[in-house]
């Protein structure tokens, strides 16, 4: 498939309407307690970076990175649903995982959710190298909640 992945603006039309799909979804699958997705002004921050996957112009897919310096999150994964079973979020993850790398990230960090609504994210994460892990940053143990981590290797820096 030959998806196009570029940084996106929380203000564009179609990247707004998906961030609320994916906020009222969540939002749905968690009470608000276990809920760790950001609002869509919280995508906006300068610490985060926002991903849109379109193919022939129609968005498919959103996914962030949230910089805290030698590691980042992975934020608001989100395929359509109209769109799975295409590509579109190992595409989407791929992407995260290179520019988590060109920031010079050694770590990306992931809470996913751990029912059964999350088991194909959960299962992606998986087959990227993701593996689970103890909750870092701010999160507490819930068990509704999984946590994962994947190790980068960053390009080594030449020079001085």
């Amino acid at each position: 498939m030959g998806f196009d992945i570029a940084r996106a603006q929380v203000s564009e039309e179609d990247v707004a309407a998906l961030l609320d799909r994916h906020f009222e979804l969540m939002r749905a699958q968690s009470p608000a307690e276990s809920c760790h997705v950001l609002p869509a002004e919280d995508l906006a921050a300068a610490d985060v970076s926002l991903f849109a996957l379109r193919d022939q112009g129609q968005l498919l897919a959103i996914g962030a990175i949230r910089n805290f310096g030698d590691w980042g999150e992975l934020k608001s994964m989100h395929t359509a649903q109209e769109a799975r079973g295409r590509g579109a979020g190992k595409a989407m993850l791929t992407a995260l995982m290179q520019e988590a790398r060109a920031l010079g990230l050694k770590y990306l960090n992931l809470e996913t959710g751990s029912g059964a609504d999350h088991l194909a994210a959960r299962r992606l994460y998986e087959a990227a190298g993701f593996s689970e892990c103890p909750p870092f940053g701010d999160y507490v143990a819930d068990p509704l909640s999984v946590f994962m981590t994947r190790r980068l290797r960053v390009p080594e820096q030449q020079g001085i």
